[in-house]
């Protein structure tokens, strides 16, 4: 059975091909590029740039936290393709995906804490072992707040800029997500429902009555 996985919650637009097999899943073919807010226009070609055209029996979506256009252009790419394909689509989170791919990279470390940005100067972050079990929920804070959290972990993630601006000597990695890191992730963290992970509050409020 092949996935296709779909990546869009950052700056960066990726996808891969994924092949299911006896033992483990192979990466057929994979496309990554840093897009910025161009995810609309660049998705669907790098999909088709994929062996036969991307197409799969199952497609796995990154449902954020991240970037709330990137995150739904994403989803809703994923959603029409699995009606058109027949296929079955469940989601998975921008954070552990960045953990399990700092873990591969860095196997000696127990935990380290995903800092993902999150808007109105805030940062997504939560903290992993490395057996990619969650240590709490993750949250929506200030940098300041989100430093302190840290306590001395590693810290990867595309927010660890804001971070380091208040502490130079921070240990951090800078990263993006990529689809291709699915490979690594335990099968009970690819099957959220295909819907938004925001992780605050929408800025729009409605009027008052």
């Amino acid at each position: 059975m092949r996935t296709l996985v779909i990546e869009t919650a950052t700056a960066a637009c990726s996808v891969a091909l994924i092949e299911t097999g006896t033992d483990s899943d192979t990466v057929i073919a994979s496309r990554h590029e840093v897009v910025g807010r161009g995810h609309a226009e660049r998705l669907i070609p790098m999909i088709a740039e994929l062996p036969d055209g991307g197409r799969a029996g199952r497609i796995l979506v990154d449902c954020g936290p991240g970037s709330f256009t990137g995150v739904r252009v994403g989803i809703a790419a994923a959603r029409g393709l699995a009606f058109g394909w027949q296929a079955e689509v469940h989601g998975f989170s921008s954070l552990p995906l960045i953990a399990a791919a700092g873990f591969a990279a860095k196997p000696g470390f127990d935990s380290l804490a995903v800092v993902l940005e999150g808007g109105h100067g805030e940062v997504f972050m939560q903290v992993f072992h490395a057996s990619l079990t969650p240590v709490g929920a993750f949250s929506s804070l200030k940098p300041a707040a989100a430093l302190a959290a840290i306590d001395g972990r590693h810290a990867i993630g595309n927010g660890i800029r804001w971070l380091a601006a208040l502490d130079p000597a921070l240990d951090a990695t800078e990263a993006l997500p990529d689809a291709a890191s699915a490979v690594l992730l335990p099968a009970a963290l690819t099957s959220l429902p295909p819907r938004p992970i925001y992780g605050r509050a929408p800025d729009a409020k409605p009027q008052a009555a």
